[in-house]
């Protein structure tokens, strides 16, 4: 083997070998304190994506500032009776559950369906309670405690169901199985592509190790950076992913030293300049795509944004350096532990090789298909609508869905998608100057019933509910509250000094959708404009750089039409874990685009490097992509595997967004490293020739050599 070249990656390589001990304590040690600290200290969680200079944001801020018992978060007990609510034994029954719920930690206050007014169904079998708390959110054991008093309680004629949005949480938790599912399916992946139990503890432990430092970094910066719930299942996913698939690359590489006869340190150094060198590439593309989630100017996504970027970082540093000195303490026992029929220790597939021939006698044909197969799965993306999940998409044997259920029946579906019609009165104390606003929105087509206006403590406000006729997952609901913004409350105020916002978390969810589709774009151009740069200074080609994009969003509009068919038109939904058809969470496609767009640059970067190895060798681009094609089919399609399986693995959690988010990921990943390289990229590159290297000669001054 030709001496390699002594870079910077190849000293560290080097050193870590070398030192392996030194590094092995440093890791171990560091790991502990930061776990120690980082679970132990963990931030609290923030799910409030309202905020902001939207409505709902405004109408929160005045909800904060003039009814300050209204910020805690509130559950709603739903009641049903064949017998009627009025039957004393009912009755009996249900202040006694009443009392108990009053009685629950942090619960501030619960108002009876005996003592409001339109909290019992016209027929009188169904009602309600509403309970107010003083934290926000509930504790998930506190919510759970009362829902099973809520099921024990039920029974000979009265049904008692919590509905809520702590509920939703603590029904339908992030987690759980499903990462203990995609650890295990990814080991059985790398275990068939190695056949070595070694080296596939080796590629675990480093992913794991760093894994669970980013996510303890990630605990602790949620003081800066508040983050929602299901920010570390993002960033698990992500860095199990992309952990395993660098460790993956850069192992396999090592591996194919030996086997042509490398002492087990220079096969080391030549792993980590090489393989390592595409590491780093590929993981700042994965991090610079998540920080791309700031121009969306949401803090909770961005909080989101920063753990992913975090832990995808720590693991590509545990690949470069942790990872060299567990291969020095395995030494050329690498395969030892070895399956019989398991694994190959060369990494070139004759068979893709054959295939990227294949590919290149008729690359026309290639392009084609492979083109119109993934425009054809894009075009469903076309009707994609966002929401968030609430107790209608919850599992139908959860105590949220049974209280959905029941209040439907009684009240209406929009009773789950009330609007909070908040007005900042002109002077304090002007109780009344509401009403015309209140008459206004009842009058409405849409709007089921409006509640009483409720004055603020200080005098300086007033609110309202309207329950819409239409459900929360419903298109009409936010054309309403269009309706409600645009046409029918600028009238009803005008002249009269109120100043209006409709709010609740209906309206927030709109908003928030309404900001994703707008900020889309632009988080778009951001990624791929910072990712065209590094593609560019690694493989010095203006057509690879801009073909990388172009796939790329194939990938991504493929997976999110096949997100609509599956979560919204509701095709296949029932077997994939799907309890209903429904809108797309709205953060889901803000995270799929940049987290794909990451790892799509990282097979790019690792096939087209290869084939750059091969043609600065001397080899014609036909050849150099066939060949290179044969060099990484292999670990591409090992690690594709493995990031499907991890993906795959969270349809076992119950929690909708999060199925949807590793739905679209593994649908994408599947296609990227099937059409994409397989099909799509050596039509292509066989059809572009000699321009696939088009650099400019002021443009290749300007880049840096790495």
């Amino acid at each position: 083997m030709n001496p390699q070249p002594e870079t910077a990656l190849a000293r560290l390589g080097r050193f870590c070998y070398r030192r392996r001990r030194l590094v092995l304590v440093s890791w171990v040690l560091g790991l502990l304190v930061l776990l120690v600290v980082g679970f132990g200290f963990k931030a609290p969680v923030d799910n409030d994506f309202t905020g902001g200079n939207s409505q709902s944001g405004q109408a929160q801020s005045l909800i904060k500032q003039h009814f300050p018992e209204r910020q805690g978060s509130s559950l709603t007990l739903a009641v049903q009776a064949p017998a009627g609510l009025a039957d004393p034994a009912v009755k009996q029954r249900v202040e006694a559950m009443i009392g108990q719920v009053a009685a629950a930690p942090h619960i501030t206050g619960v108002r009876s369906p005996y003592d409001v007014p339109g909290q019992i169904s016209h027929d009188g079998t169904i009602g309600f309670a509403t309970t107010t708390s003083d934290k926000n959110p509930m504790d998930t054991s506190e919510v759970k405690h009362l829902i099973s008093q809520a099921k024990a309680a039920s029974g000979a004629g009265v049904t008692f169901a919590f509905g809520g949005a702590d509920v939703v949480t603590a029904e339908t938790p992030y987690g759980g199985a499903a990462d203990a599912i995609g650890g295990i399916a990814a080991m059985l992946v790398i275990l068939i592509a190695f056949g070595s139990l070694l080296a596939m503890g080796l590629t675990m432990l480093a992913a794991l190790f760093g894994i669970l430092s980013g996510l303890a970094l990630t605990f602790l910066l949620g003081y800066a950076f508040p983050a929602p719930s299901f920010s570390p299942i993002v960033a698990t996913l992500l860095g199990l992913g992309v952990g395993i698939d660098y460790a993956l690359f850069i192992v396999t590489r090592f591996r194919e030293g030996l086997a042509d006869g490398a002492e087990p340190q220079e096969a080391v150094v030549v792993a980590i300049a090489r393989a390592g060198r595409s590491v780093l590439f590929a993981g700042a593309t994965v991090v610079i795509a998540m920080l791309g989630l700031f121009v969306v100017q949401q803090k909770l996504l961005n909080a989101t944004a920063v753990a992913a970027a975090v832990t995808v970082l720590m693991t590509m540093v545990a690949a470069v350096t942790l990872l060299p000195a567990l291969l020095g303490f395995a030494g050329r026992g690498i395969d030892r532990f070895k399956l019989p029929y398991l694994g190959r220790t060369g990494s070139r597939s004759p068979l893709a090789e054959r295939w990227a021939r294949v590919i290149q006698r008729r690359p026309v044909t290639g392009l084609v298909a492979g083109a119109a197969v993934m425009i054809l799965l894009a075009i469903p993306a076309l009707s994609m609508r966002l929401s968030f999940e609430d107790n209608s998409t919850e599992p139908h044997d959860t105590s949220g869905y049974t209280a959905y259920r029941i209040l439907t029946e009684g009240f209406g579906p929009g009773f789950d998608a009330p609007f909070v019609v908040v007005a900042e009165l002109p002077s304090p104390g002007a109780a009344g100057a509401i009403e015309p606003v209140v008459k206004a929105v009842a009058a409405t087509p849409g709007v089921a019933q409006v509640t009483p206006p409720e004055l603020s403590a200080d005098g300086a406000a007033e609110l309202f509910v309207a329950y819409p006729t239409t459900s929360h997952q419903d298109a009409a609901t936010p054309k309403l509250l269009d309706r409600l913004r645009g046409q029918v409350i600028p009238p009803a105020v005008a002249g009269t000094g109120l100043v209006v916002h409709v709010g609740g978390p209906t309206a927030g969810d709109v908003d928030f959708a309404s900001q994703v589709s707008t900020r889309l774009p632009w988080l778009i151009a951001a990624v791929i404009g910072l990712a065209l740069v590094l593609l560019l200074v690694l493989v010095r080609s203006v057509v690879i750089a801009v073909k990388a994009a172009v796939m790329t969003l194939l990938s991504v509009g493929a997976a999110f039409g096949v997100l609509v068919m599956i979560v919204q038109w509701g095709w296949l939904n029932a077997q994939l874990g799907f309890p209903t058809s429904a809108p797309i969470t709205a953060w889901v496609p803000l995270f799929i685009f940049p987290i794909l767009f990451g790892l799509s640059t990282d097979y790019e970067v690792f096939l087209v490097s290869r084939i750059r190895e091969e043609y600065d060798a001397g080899a014609d681009t036909r050849e150099a992509v066939a060949r290179g094609l044969g060099r990484t089919a292999r670990v591409i399609t090992a690690a594709a595997a493995i990031m499907v399986t991890v993906f795959l693995s969270v349809l076992a959690t119950p929690d909708i967004a999060v199925k949807e988010f590793g739905l679209g990921l593994a649908v994408a990943v599947f296609l990227d490293a099937t059409l994409v390289r397989m099909v799509l990229v050596p039509a292509i590159m066989e059809l572009l020739g000699k321009a696939n290297w088009w650099l400019p000669r002021w443009l290749d001054r300007i880049l840096p050599h790495v």
